[in-house]
């Protein structure tokens, strides 16, 4: 009998420390996935609606821009620049590092390119002295200021390599539908929202709180997919206390949408 439950001992031991080989092997993957491959984020505000909502989380491709030091934990300075760089494309929505603190992690559309020279003339975006085609679409419906149901204009813009994308433009002539022009200096990035009234993107200098260009050095990745949202920039939407609800404030049909 002694023999016996020695054995099994033994057995439950061999398990015990399969399973943690196991769970150090899968935690190991994640980190390799998450540090070189795909990082997971989430969308803390409203400025790049219809594109993206409050509560999407995505994927961002770290593997589309190479490696810099902001690819790693921590900022990690292990290189110096950029290692198996490929530049962002013209419409990427992209993650960076916001460049006045170098640490917090903004996502916005490029638009410009170095060299580029933008302009914004009553809401509508000229990429060197061309205007970028825009096409009213609808609206776009939320209930961001409480119970009432606002309707946003909502037009489509097609960039010059053909990119096209829908934007909100809610206030004519709003704050910075009238700015410019700027012209992106060499290894930088002209980054806009596409919620355009409701945007700190680079139409706003650092100094004033805003974007600025954005080094290519500060990019994280490229916004690849979504992989669940939650409603929570709706009134009372994705009540945690109450998980009888839950069904119904998830975003079935954003599930694995590409980001575009």
């Amino acid at each position: 009998m002694s023999g016996e439950l020695q054995r099994k001992g033994t057995k439950s031991k061999g398990s015990m420390t399969e399973t943690l080989i196991v769970t150090v092997q899968a935690l190991a993957i994640a980190m390799v996935v998450r540090v070189f491959l795909y990082q997971p984020f989430n969308i803390p505000s409203g400025s790049m609606k219809e594109t993206l909502l409050v509560g999407d989380y995505l994927f961002v491709s770290k593997l589309s821009y190479g490696y810099s030091r902001f690819s790693f934990p921590l900022g990690l300075n292990l290189f110096p620049g950029r290692i198996l760089a490929a530049e962002p494309k013209r419409g990427d929505v992209a993650v960076f590092k916001l460049p006045r603190d170098n640490s917090t992690d903004y996502i916005k559309r490029v638009i410009g390119l170095p060299g580029d020279e933008i302009n914004v003339r009553k809401g509508v975006v000229f990429i060197n002295g061309k205007e970028v085609p825009r096409v009213r679409d609808g609206d776009f419906v939320t209930r961001e200021d409480g119970t009432n149901a606002i309707k946003i204009p909502v037009y489509e813009e097609t960039l010059p390599n053909g990119v096209k994308y829908k934007v909100l433009d809610r206030i004519p002539n709003g704050p910075w539908d009238n700015a410019g022009p700027y012209i992106v200096p060499a290894g930088h990035y002209f980054m806009m929202g596409d919620n355009r009234d409701n945007s700190t993107d680079s139409r706003v200098p650092p100094s004033e709180g805003g974007v600025g260009y954005v080094p290519f050095e500060n990019f994280i990745g490229r916004a690849d997919i979504i992989f669940f949202s939650a409603a929570v920039d709706e009134p009372e939407a994705f009540r945690l206390l109450k998980p009888w609800t839950w069904p119904f404030d998830i975003r079935w049909s954003r599930f694995f949408n590409l980001v575009r």
